[in-house]
């Protein structure tokens, strides 16, 4: 019988290639996730932002308006929390990635990280130059990253490294060439000839966690762990020079579901750019006030707080805000009349505008005449009687009623400076809003609440209506497109507030509608017709559906 010579072909080994995706997806995903716990202790230490914020901020920066309205429209106040857990998300993925790559060519890996610190430093430049102490956090996670990637490849290589040499049909296969004994032989990976195996790869990865894990929960944690030092509680708040009287009878009906007229704190709707909350010690806080004046200069807090503060009863509303939206809240504040504080500085005849920027970066601009106009424009650092929550604003905001927020309620205020809209424009500004947005007459049905059920009958119908500094004469109600007929309105203590109506109505078993509008104190009626919030606020009666049993 003839000796035939057979040709065995070099085969791949699926069980070892899944092993080593495994395994380099281990290691780049713990190296990106040291690099992100270290960089959060870092800026919790320093006081400064964490990278991932810088990236997120500038994100925010460079996205297109109608892009950010989409976020906004899907998730709401939970925005920032989507977008910050998607950035970590897409790191740790392309760490992932990294870290197979980097099993072969380890300068792969090592490349990827400094251009995840170039990121990060790029991102501080841009939105915190004025905080140099602001790189640390990002060159501490570069290095905590390539520590971490230089032990877990250490290790990654002793326990992939083959002990014998893999050829299918051993080493003296007949008919098998040199180049096919090659293509079916492991190929080493650089590093010692011995490692730990296993059982040291798999203690140095759990290791890499726990300590990840570890400085990064810690740099969360860290400024409630240490207390509120240098935060709200440490600042004692002086009583009004000219303080309010007591809110008067009869401003809250007290209707069940219906907003209570002063808005508790914790429910204060916030919308802001701001990715994380700033911390601004209030011993180091200043205000700078510059630009088109005479006398430019800085104030801190105790010169501030020694001033002859004032109270104004003021409800805010976001430019955001649909018809039947609830981001607005009403509040009595404490504060220095801002025309008082641009007059010590003498202001120029044609500085039309206020642009005032934030710690976070953000930027407002502020038609001059409207502050100037005799309306309880102030610089806040109370709310409720207490010193302002860090959601809003704390040490100091701006507060100006009569205007959406976004061109008058800079929180974490500390420099404003005179110039004119033609010369410099704002944040939102450059992104195609308006620039002196006056809020519109607007109401609102609280109660039905949509789509409730309600007993047939006599119905109770409330809500609220506002038109901040112009003062509401009238709201009228109307179920199932029937007439129109008028609200009793609550007691209110000014014009620069919401006010509570309320209406009766009988109603049959079945589904049904109330609509609402409200008319100002120069006549004007709201409109039926619907306008989204962009450019300068939102119009259109709310409409309620709900269902008598």
């Amino acid at each position: 019988m003839p000796h035939v010579t057979t040709k065995t072909r070099g085969t791949r080994n699926p069980p070892r290639d899944r092993r080593r995706t495994v395994v380099g997806t281990v290691v780049g995903f713990l190296s990106v996730g040291a690099s992100l716990g270290a960089a959060e202790l870092a800026s919790a230490l320093t006081r400064t932002a964490s990278p991932v914020v810088s990236v997120g901020d500038t994100v925010v920066d460079n996205t297109p308006p109608a892009l950010m309205e989409l976020a906004i429209s899907l998730f709401g106040t939970a925005d920032k929390v989507v977008l910050v857990s998607g950035i970590v998300i897409v790191l740790l993925g392309v760490g992932a990635v990294l870290g197979v790559v980097a099993l072969r060519r380890p300068a792969v890996g090592y490349a990827g990280l400094a251009v995840f610190a170039a990121a990060g430093l790029a991102a501080v430049l841009l939105r915190r130059a004025d905080d140099p102490g602001a790189a640390v956090p990002v060159l501490v996670g570069a290095a905590a990253g390539a520590l971490a990637l230089a032990l877990l490849l250490r290790s990654a290589r002793g326990y992939l490294r083959p002990t014998t040499a893999q050829e299918p049909d051993g080493p003296g296969a007949p008919g098998m060439s040199d180049a096919e004994r090659d293509r079916n032989t492991a190929v080493p990976l650089p590093g010692p000839a011995q490692g730990p195996g296993r059982r040291g790869f798999v203690l140095t990865a759990t290791g890499v966690l726990a300590a990840s894990g570890t400085v990064g929960a810690l740099g969360w944690r860290l400024p409630s762990v240490v207390g509120d030092t240098g935060g709200q509680s440490t600042l004692a708040l002086p009583t009004a020079a000219r303080p309010l009287a007591p809110l008067p009878a009869g401003t809250d009906l007290g209707v069940p579901g219906l907003k209570p007229f002063s808005t508790p704190g914790n429910d204060f709707y916030r919308i802001d750019t701001a990715l994380t909350i700033p911390r601004v010690d209030p011993a180091r806080w200043t205000l700078r006030v510059h630009g088109m004046v005479d006398r430019p200069f800085e104030i801190d807090m105790d010169e501030l707080l020694a001033e002859e503060l004032v109270e104004a009863d003021i409800t805010l509303t976001c430019v955001s805000n649909q018809v039947g939206g609830d981001l607005a809240g009403n509040s009595r504040w404490l504060g220095f009349p801002l025309a008082d504080l641009l007059r010590r500085a003498g202001v120029h005849a044609d500085a039309d505008q206020i642009l005032s920027t934030s710690r976070d970066g953000w930027t407002c601009g502020t038609p001059t005449e409207v502050v100037m106009d005799g309306r309880d424009a102030l610089l806040a650092v109370g709310m409720g009687g207490e010193a302002l929550p860090p959601v809003h604003g704390f040490p100091a905001r701006m507060v100006v009623p009569g205007l959406y927020g976004f061109v008058s309620a800079t929180k974490w205020v500390t420099d404003i400076k005179l110039t004119r809209f033609a010369v410099e424009e704002a944040y939102w500004a450059q992104r195609g809003w308006g620039v002196r947005a006056p809020i519109k007459t607007m109401s609102r049905v609280d109660v039905p609440a949509p789509l409730g059920r309600v007993d047939s009958g006599e119905v109770v119908l409330a809500g609220v209506a506002w038109a901040q500094h112009t003062g509401i004469d009238a709201v009228e109600v109307r179920v199932d497109d029937g007439e129109w007929e008028t609200a009793e309105l609550a007691a209110v203590p000014g014009i620069d507030t919401w006010v509570q109506w309320i209406a009766e109505t009988t109603v049959d078993p079945g589904p049904h509608t109330v609509e609402v509008r409200a008319t100002d104190s120069t006549g004007h009626t709201q409109p039926s017709e619907r306008v989204d919030p962009v450019p300068d606020g939102a119009t259109g009666w709310h409409r309620v559906r709900f269902t008598a049993e």
